[in-house]
């Protein structure tokens, strides 16, 4: 997440002319909007973060060797293949980092002192993968938080509540 946050995403930037950017990043996409606000010595206007990551649960790595078990025996490749031109290398990108024993360690709540601009972090309160915890560990660390807690959603909150989502987007985008 650290090469992306630092490295891939700046490119990107970069090459679109993109100054000052809202960046608006979905559970690993969230860490990285985080990294990247924190130590990319370039300016971010906000942080909109939906069911993010600072630190790694076991609750949330038992969801994840469910849903290992899942792409491997059940429907779930087929519906995520509805989503990924490469689902293969999406699934398993992400399952077996999470899964690997190294990354129970993986922590940035160190960084978000570091993050200067607004953030809006939602969080659903059935996420699979991770406990209103996260959320509670950003507001201990970011200055300038606002957090919606979302019941009846799970891990996409964009799907889930997607109008929720995008109110709150909106009214957090027009504040001062």
């Amino acid at each position: 997440m650290h090469v992306e946050a630092l490295e891939t995403l700046p490119q990107l930037l970069e090459a679109l002319g993109v100054r000052n950017p809202v960046l608006f990043g979905h559970s690993d996409g969230a860490s990285i909007a985080f990294i990247h606000a924190a130590r990319a010595d370039r300016p971010v206007a906000a942080v909109v973060a939906l069911a993010p990551h600072v630190f790694v649960e076991r609750y949330g790595l038992d969801s994840i060797a469910s849903a290992r078990r899942a792409y491997l025996d059940g429907d779930l490749r087929p519906r995520l293949a509805r989503y990924h031109d490469d689902v293969e290398s999406a699934f398993w990108g992400w399952n077996d980092i999470w899964l690997h024993p190294d990354f129970v360690a993986w922590n940035i709540e160190a960084l978000l002192p570091e993050i200067a601009c607004p953030v809006l972090a939602i969080q659903g309160l059935d996420d699979e993968y991770g406990t209103i915890e996260q959320i509670d560990r950003i507001e201990r660390g970011v200055a300038h938080l606002r957090r919606i807690e979302l019941a009846r959603c799970g891990h996409s909150p964009q799907r889930d509540q997607e109008e929720a989502v995008l109110a709150a987007t909106a009214r957090f985008l027009a504040e001062p």
